[in-house]
């Protein structure tokens, strides 16, 4: 009898250890994965957004498992500013952002948004490689605690206007009420050109362009699809006034946390990411022309030179808080 419970004991015993050991196991699991937050301002139907969900999956599996990364797009978790603002708050682990956002942290950071500064998609391509480039990151990292990883190629900036307000010169900005986003990078192009620039959030441009609160706004292309600013917006003229990109941004909370390895997958997959985004951005500007004027919109080119020395004429980069030297780099880059 005695033997009996002895063994009953025993087998009780090993299945509570067996339980135990479970337990442990599961919640062993669950600490060493760790749940992070991307966010972005874009539509699901942007490569913003499929590149940003397969470069979360790639990061899960280059870490085996340690890093699940959900994607929230549409401004899901906030206005472009307020996920910037997030990063330092510990709401968001990676955002993606143009740079004009990220230079209200370090202004000398936005100097890509200067009037005609790049001449075309290549120009800019090679800039993200760039020893300049790297100098203005850094100098945000410093300022932000935040880590830039990649620059996103986002596409040409062109006007859109409503039917009685066709632009096919820098004259026709004189007194036209455009809107621009929320950021001080934007003002430089509208400003000197006598125009009106009225900042509005992203997502509320469509209906301020529907109900005539504004007679414009400027995007690129595959921005002016996915928006469908072209439903209501007749004219689109292709001033390409801005060559504008979006930052990978790791939150300093996260990046410090970071292994050397780690930090490597991130920065690789990222980089990877930044290329594939860019390369479908540049193939779908060169598709959307035709099809704008398919769609029965009225597609203007225009002499950009023209609109170059009138912006020139008006203002420079150190009246937009930037520095001379780190433009004439840029501009000189071949």
């Amino acid at each position: 009898m005695n033997a009996l419970h002895n063994k009953r004991f025993a087998v009780k015993t090993l299945a509570a250890c067996a339980l135990m050991a479970g337990a442990l196991g599961f919640s062993g699991l669950a600490a060493a994965q760790t749940k992070l937050k991307w966010a972005h301002v874009y539509e699901t139907s942007e490569p913003f957004h499929k590149w940003s969900v397969w470069a979360g999956d790639e990061i899960k599996k280059r870490t085996n498992g340690k890093y699940e990364i959900q994607v929230f797009p549409a401004s899901t978790l906030g206005k472009e500013a307020d996920i910037n603002q997030g990063l330092t708050l510990g709401t968001v682990d990676i955002i993606l952002t143009g740079a004009s956002f990220a230079g209200r942290t370090y202004p000398p950071l936005a100097i890509g948004y200067f009037p005609f500064i790049f001449r075309d998609a290549e120009h800019q391509l090679k800039f993200a490689k760039s020893d300049v480039f790297k100098e203005l990151a850094a100098g945000y990292d410093q300022k932000s605690g935040n880590h830039i990883t990649a620059l996103n190629y986002y596409g040409a900036r062109h006007v859109t206007s409503s039917a009685a307000r066709p632009i096919t010169k820098p004259e026709d900005m004189k007194g036209l009420k455009i809107r621009v986003p929320d950021a001080p990078a934007y003002m430089a192009f509208p400003k000197s050109l006598g125009a009106n620039p009225t900042p509005i959030a992203f997502a509320e441009v469509y209906l301020a362009l529907q109900n005539g609160t504004v007679d414009a706004q400027e995007n690129p292309l595959p921005t002016i699809e996915a928006k469908k600013f072209y439903e209501v917006q007749k004219n689109i003229s292709l001033t390409g006034h801005i060559v504008d990109s979006l930052l990978t941004v790791v939150s300093g909370q996260l990046w410090a946390k970071l292994s050397a390895d780690e930090k490597k997958i991130f920065s690789d997959v990222m980089l990877e990411a930044a290329e594939k985004t860019g390369r479908e951005i540049i193939a779908s500007e060169a598709r959307l022309v035709e099809e704008f004027k398919k769609k029965g919109n009225n597609v203007i080119t225009v002499d950009k030179n023209a609109f170059r020395a009138a912006v020139l004429k008006n203002t420079t980069p150190a009246d937009q808080g930037y520095r001379q030297a780190d433009y004439d780099r840029i501009i000189n880059l071949r």
